[in-house]
């Protein structure tokens, strides 16, 4: 097996970068989900409500990061003493903070008031004790260092959504960061641990989808084929908790490194047996 595919994405829930090779950090690969925006209440918001950060492209800068949409652009730097308290789902975040500027120029970009916050040097968060052995520490992203998947799994779920009559859908809709080239569909279920360029990670947890896999990763528009009702056949979680359809593994890397395009993955440890489903048939 192989990796295929590296993708970092530097604005949560903005576009996606492909890479021909990554720096891995223990909180994940370097430049990925560093950026975010919040709400007026310090909350973190992505396209479940704001559909339009599909259409954000946003690269890393010395000391920030650069900003397109719809033919604006701009760049933002951050200053270490101005600071806001933030939180992703139930993790709290002391983070740097754009100023009144930019977040004004954003503000007016989403028709919404909105603030630009960066995971900096000073910014630390861990999650995860309860499925990685002990807290790991994350960026922005909803709850590990990196997301794994397979060429495999997408061909089947496309299988299934074009035996629904829908359209297939491409990879960009998990949000990957590894995509590995594995013929066999759902074989990271069975996958424990993984090695990549010398570097171990252990697959923690299986990923439950959102409505985010529904849109276009390009326009942030629910168009073409429908991934959750595809997933809901076979990949229905039937353990509560991970609740949901299940697509792709959080994994935590255990060492700092390189990966790169082409790089082999072997299964270092397996798991005795697969993540429970519940089997739906077809409707």
């Amino acid at each position: 097996m192989k990796v295929t595919g590296l993708n970092i994405h530097p604005l949560k829930s903005g576009r996606a970068i492909a890479q021909t090779f990554v720096t891995v950090n223990l909180d994940g690969l370097v430049g990925d989900r560093r950026f975010m925006l919040v709400g007026p209440d310090g909350r973190f918001i992505t396209q479940r409500e704001l559909q339009a950060l599909a259409q954000v492209g946003a690269v890393p800068v010395d000391g920030g990061v650069h900003l397109k949409m719809n033919g604006s652009e701009f760049s933002v730097r951050f200053a270490p003493d101005r600071r806001l308290d933030v939180r992703v789902w139930s993790s709290d975040v002391n983070a740097a903070v754009a100023d009144e500027a930019a977040n004004e120029t954003l503000s007016a970009w989403f028709g919404r008031p909105v603030k630009l916050v960066h995971m900096d040097e000073e910014a630390e968060r861990f999650v995860g004790a309860e499925w990685a052995g002990s807290a790991a520490p994350v960026g922005f992203a909803d709850g590990f260092p990196i997301l794994i998947t397979t060429t495999g799994s997408l061909a089947d779920l496309n299988r299934t959504l074009v035996e629904k009559g829908q359209e297939p859908v491409g990879m960009e809709r998990f949000r990957t960061n590894i995509l590995i080239d594995c013929d066999e569909p759902w074989a990271e279920d069975l996958w424990e641990r993984l090695e990549i360029g010398g570097i171990v990670f252990d697959l923690v947890k299986p990923c439950s989808r959102c409505i985010m896999t529904t849109q276009d990763q390009t326009t942030g528009e629910r168009i073409g084929g429908n991934p959750i009702q595809g997933l809901s056949e076979k990949r229905m979680s039937a353990d509560r908790r991970v609740p949901g359809v299940l697509f792709g593994w959080n994994a935590v890397p255990r060492g700092e490194g390189m990966v790169k395009l082409g790089d082999e993955a072997t299964v270092i440890r397996r798991r005795k047996e697969r993540w429970p489903m519940k089997l739906r048939g077809s409707a």
